[in-house]
């Protein structure tokens, strides 16, 4: 799993978004990233009921954004109301790094539509266009700042920035708040998953097949609506559960 450095993480976790894009866009050569950081973002104290959330998901050939590269990008945008299905969006891209068989079994995406998918380049206007003024929505933000921060490094020699609310981390506020005691770990319990798919059953939402980006993208969606639902209210300000 690649991590972000722990220093770097702090400060993503602290910083004032509004005040970091009016930063970025004045440090950012390429007019894409330039335009997407223009757009801005909502600040901290705004409340939950009132943010543009976007949800994403990347599937990857791997772990590591150094060695490894995107083969598709789901994003559906939402409220804490209301998944906006119909302006969903999936994209194939081509990874530039070696798919490895074992990689298409876990994706099923097949080695024709890698050939056939544009480089990530191609979309990258799209894409920023859409994400622009979102919040976006991940399960993981190691992987989807990870890979999205080396895509674009590779690609125009420049990083990309994002606040995220990570409901993998929301959910482990309630359940990695303390370790096993020995006791538990001699009668072989383990800790509470909080996996996707994990945290969706505790909610009652529905199985999903895993490893979709659209899928996933929609299901991370699903259970933000959920996790506020149960454990936050609509007036709570983001800051709370943005980083």
């Amino acid at each position: 799993m690649f991590y972000l450095d722990p220093n770097k993480q702090q400060e993503l976790a602290t910083q004032d978004w509004p005040q970091t894009f009016a930063r970025l866009k004045e440090e950012a050569k390429n007019p894409l990233l330039k335009a997407y950081y223009a757009a801005g973002v909502v600040s901290g104290d705004t409340p939950l009921s009132q943010v543009p959330f976007l949800s994403i998901d990347i599937e990857t050939t791997g772990l590591c954004p150094k060695k490894n590269g995107i083969l598709s990008l789901g994003a559906v945008p939402m409220s804490l109301e209301r998944i906006r299905c119909k302006e969903a969006r999936h994209w194939f891209v081509n990874p530039r790094t070696k798919v490895g068989d074992a990689s298409m079994v876990i994706h099923g995406i097949t080695h024709s539509q890698i050939a056939a998918a544009p480089d990530l380049q191609t979309i990258m206007q799209e894409m920023l266009a859409l994400f622009a003024g979102k919040i976006l929505v991940v399960h993981c933000r190691s992987i989807e700042r990870g890979f999205l921060d080396a895509a674009f490094r590779t690609r125009i020699d420049e990083g990309l920035e994002f606040p995220v609310v990570d409901t993998m981390e929301l959910e482990g506020r309630l359940y990695r708040k303390k370790t096993l005691s020995w006791w538990d770990r001699l009668l072989g319990r383990k800790p509470t998953s909080i996996r996707l798919a994990a945290c969706r059953e505790r909610y009652g939402l529905p199985n999903y097949h895993p490893h979709d980006a659209l899928t996933d993208a929609l299901a991370s969606a699903e259970l933000l609506q959920a996790q506020i639902a149960h454990h936050y209210s609509p007036d709570t300000p983001l800051k709370e559960v943005w980083k």
